[in-house]
């Protein structure tokens, strides 16, 4: 009986703590070779080019090349390394981006070991993976659509936080109470998909939901 041919592994993070540990863990599965660590996406990029890789386990929020960026330029130069993000972030702005980016799977760092496992050997095949919460977040998204659109007031709320306003200003200026802001921004919060005000105002941009007047 031959063994069946070591899965090639590229590891991208920025913490050599969680890569060690990755790597560890992931040498105890027979048919897997840790064959480089990366600390952003340009050293990843520059060991695809020396030793290759089958599949780049990677982080997004980097120094100098962060995972997104990384994802696009792999997709255009190795277009057959399978990218399975592993990260901390399940925000839809992050998901969204890094699957259209090119990843083939979306996990979260806490995900149990044998997901990680069965993951690799998806991705290896270049089948989508994605962990439960990332794929309910998606569908989600999906189901209110990328516009569960704002209402009118949300909006108007949310362009004066784009302007540097505080809720008190934003009340002031819009003749309602404080807690009404809130009650705007979180509702405004929970259909981007987001936790702050400064992510709201991004994601809002980003999809053409909201538009800054010069």
């Amino acid at each position: 009986m031959t063994d069946a041919p070591s899965i090639r592994i590229l590891l991208v993070d920025d913490h050599p703590v969680v890569r060690a540990g990755l790597s560890g863990l992931l040498s105890s599965q027979p048919d897997f070779r840790v064959v480089g660590e990366a600390s952003n996406g340009l050293e990843a990029l520059s060991l695809l080019e020396q030793i290759g890789a089958d599949v780049v386990l990677m982080d997004l929020r980097m120094p100098q090349m962060d995972g997104v960026t990384a994802i696009r330029q792999i997709r255009a130069r190795f277009p057959r390394v399978q990218i399975l993000v592993l990260t901390t972030y399940d925000t839809d702005s992050e998901i969204v981006r890094a699957v259209e980016a090119g990843a083939t799977g979306y996990l979260l760092k806490d995900v149990p070991r044998e997901e990680l496992f069965r993951a690799v050997r998806l991705c290896a095949r270049g089948e989508a993976v994605l962990s439960p919460p990332v794929a309910a977040r998606l569908l989600g998204r999906m189901r209110g659509s990328a516009e569960e659109t704002l209402s009118v007031r949300e909006l108007e709320v949310l362009a004066l936080v784009a302007k540097g306003f505080s809720n008190k200003e934003i009340a002031r200026k819009l003749k309602i109470s404080e807690a009404t802001v809130k009650t705007h921004l979180l509702h405004a919060f929970d259909k981007l998909g987001v936790d702050d005000r400064t992510a709201a105002v991004t994601v809002a941009l980003e999809r053409g939901i909201l538009r800054l007047e010069g």
